[in-house]
């Protein structure tokens, strides 16, 4: 039988990376006084990096680091912080809605005794934002959130799903979690976990043939039987 349901956040529950967290890094870019600022084509090519403050790294490392502020850990969580802060307060402003399906899935879960869980590598505070703000109270008490820096390694490293494991008690092939990315796919797989994937507005050139399942949107013929089918 299906144990778990396993959501990433970013692109899965909500499409965030073009009009969330890219805008909130330029805000946070902006607020602190840099000349720094992300395409869309930019940030795209920046999302191959899992993590924002991996990415905000690998930009400064590929164009230079600000010479005014040398202490590099120190901006880096400073401008992860304000990022931070600024990406929740859009959630809160409700701009941005849930994924198709999304919501109805979770509730078939709920309904069918299925553990719930998000595993993302994005900051723990923004997560549970998105899911208590977006899902409301009532689905998020059911929902454990795994996120940022809860795991040394992130995605494609498998550690954040073999967390979930251990913490939920779950057997990985009993579990089912939905992706959008190479990357989240790759940790799934490598945590013997089954892998839907929902290709998001960055996603659709990635190399998605390890997964189970591959549709536009968890509406596409995506229910709670669907997942128990790749478990039995």
């Amino acid at each position: 039988m299906l144990q778990a349901l396993i959501f990433d956040c970013d692109g899965v529950l909500v499409d965030t990376e073009r009009d969330g967290h890219r805008v909130a890094f330029n805000e946070a870019f902006k607020q602190a006084s840099l000349s720094t600022h992300w395409s869309v084509e930019r940030y795209g090519e920046l999302l191959l990096t899992a993590g924002g403050k991996e990415r905000m790294r690998r930009h400064f490392d590929e164009t230079g680091w600000p010479v005014e502020q040398p202490d590099r850990d120190a901006l880096i969580a400073k401008l992860h912080k304000l990022k931070t802060d600024i990406f929740m307060n859009l959630i809160a402003k409700g701009g941005l809605p849930l994924r198709p399906g999304v919501a109805r899935l979770i509730d078939e879960a709920i309904a069918g005794g299925v553990t719930l869980a998000v595993c993302s590598t994005s900051n723990e505070r923004a997560v549970q934002s998105v899911v208590n703000v977006l899902l409301g109270s009532e689905r998020s008490k059911l929902i454990t959130v795994f996120a940022g820096d809860v795991v040394a390694a992130k995605k494609p490293a498998p550690d954040i799903y073999n967390l979930a494991a251990e913490k939920l008690g779950l057997s990985p092939s009993r579990c089912v979690v939905i992706e959008d990315s190479n990357n989240g796919l790759r940790a799934a797989k490598a945590a013997g976990m089954n892998c839907i994937v929902t290709i998001s507005s960055y996603t659709a050139d990635e190399d998605f043939t390890q997964a189970d399942v591959i549709v536009a949107d968890l509406n596409h013929d995506i229910d709670i039987g669907t997942c128990q089918s790749l478990v039995g």
